[in-house]
């Protein structure tokens, strides 16, 4: 008895193979069993020529069971698994095929590299999770420059220490426009780090940022008080930059998640290239940042950068405006202590300085002191200790001319109008001869 040969179908293919019987049995035409397959009346006809040949096997693809085409050659496979294990066996899937093709000219499919990072163990699949509260993406500004975000991330982005990266990312573009790594997200650190930005990009419309204590007043009673402003407010308040302070790490979103993408992309960079100084880094990073802008930049729905340039005056005054500022009082001996120092006032100022004056100490960037009066830098003198005992100078006032030693003689209209005034006021008058 002869055996039969079983032809296993999927239900789409047996659905298919009772449309094209329908047509043989003229029961449809072709149009029609074109529509209920979902192909072209050309493909139907080499279907029915296909069953009129070969009866249900017409219907199978004629690759079925047979190796792919375009499969992975074992050795390449092999040399994939021996480069990745060697080099890449941290990385992320699609990381390591970009790393494949840009240093080891071997193309590979992120999906493909994925299954085979899986199979090595080197990888685990992540389970999609549902989302219980959806966040929704707020529309992109229109133009570069205007609205930079703006945020330090704590993280052992190289060596076994942790840093902070200050990273300024454009709204409208998503390009990094400034980065630099430092200790810490302080006043000095960050004043540096926008100083930079300004005179490399202009000033922005607006910043973007969280309610970290550099840049807002947490204090309780601030919200009564709207006086109560940081250094880094107050300096953006003069140059003129609008500060907007978000409310929850999602309402920056865009910058949170390229802290997350630079934690993973960068750190291995740095890991790559053997770095692990901070210096090195930041030199790494300024090479770095074009090649990553090309990668994940956007184009914005308009093209106008609305940064404004920085004028002659403003450019002059940005070591003054981004000093950290501290008001202090004139004491009798006209010394102000600040901190931990003590600076003795010259006799000789550019203008006019009584005690009890409130001036503001500045301490610049460069580590330099000066003491502002009324815009006037005061001339002073640094003293080695604290004096011993606070005395109260006669004289009344510092000015811009030394005091003269030269005393009006007797018969001076000067000395004749007091001589008058004690004589009309019957006083007995003291005339030096």
């Amino acid at each position: 008895m002869a055996q039969k040969n079983l032809i296993t179908m999927t239900q789409k293919e047996l659905s298919r193979y009772e449309i094209i019987k329908k047509l043989l049995n003229k029961e449809i035409n072709g149009t029609d069993a074109a529509k209920q397959i979902g192909v072209s009346v050309r493909q139907i006809r080499n279907l029915k020529s296909k069953v009129k040949k070969y009866g249900a096997k017409g219907i199978i693809h004629a690759n079925r069971g047979k190796p792919s085409n375009r499969r992975m050659s074992k050795e390449k496979r092999n040399r994939i698994e021996r480069i990745i294990k060697k080099n890449y066996s941290y990385f992320g899937p699609t990381f390591a095929a970009e790393k494949l093709d840009e240093c080891h000219g071997i193309i590979v499919s992120n999906e493909k590299l994925r299954n085979l990072m899986t199979k090595w163990n080197l990888w685990k699949p992540k389970p999609h999770k549902q989302a219980k509260n959806k966040h929704f993406w707020r529309p992109r500004k229109d133009n570069f420059g205007e609205m930079d975000q703006f945020d330090g991330s704590y993280h052992v982005w190289f060596g076994d220490e942790e840093s902070c990266l200050l990273l300024s990312v454009d709204d409208a573009t998503g390009k990094i426009t400034h980065a630099k790594f430092d200790t810490n997200e302080s006043v000095v650190a960050v004043f540096k780090f926008w100083t930079e930005y300004f005179e490399k990009n202009g000033l922005p419309i607006s910043i973007y940022l969280d309610k970290f204590s550099t840049y807002k007043v947490n204090h309780k009673n601030a919200a009564d008080n709207k006086d109560m402003i940081t250094q880094f407010e107050r300096a953006t308040n003069q140059i003129g930059v609008k500060l907007i302070k978000a409310n929850s790490p999602q309402a920056k979103g865009r910058i949170e998640r390229m802290n997350k993408t630079l934690q993973d992309r960068l750190v291995k960079e740095l890991r790559l290239a053997n770095i692990s100084t901070m210096e090195k880094a930041n030199k790494f990073f300024k090479e770095y940042i074009p090649k990553f802008n090309a990668k994940f930049s956007v184009v914005p729905s308009r093209r106008a950068n609305l940064h404004k340039p920085l004028n002659k005056t403003i450019r002059a005054k940005l070591p003054q405006i981004f000093s950290v500022q501290d008001q202090r009082k004139i004491m009798n001996d006209y010394t102000i202590r600040f901190k931990t120092m003590f600076y003795q006032l010259n006799e000789t100022q550019p203008t006019t300085v009584y005690k009890k004056d409130l001036v503001v100490v500045e301490r610049h960037l460069n580590g330099e002191i000066k003491i502002n009066l009324k815009g006037h830098y005061l001339n002073y003198t640094e003293l080695p200790e604290r004096p011993k005992k606070e005395i109260n100078v006669k004289l009344l006032a510092l000015t811009n001319r030394k005091a003269s030693q030269w005393k009006p003689p007797v018969d001076h209209p000067w000395r004749n109008q007091f001589l008058w005034d004690k004589i009309k006021n019957n006083q007995p008058a003291l005339i030096e001869k």
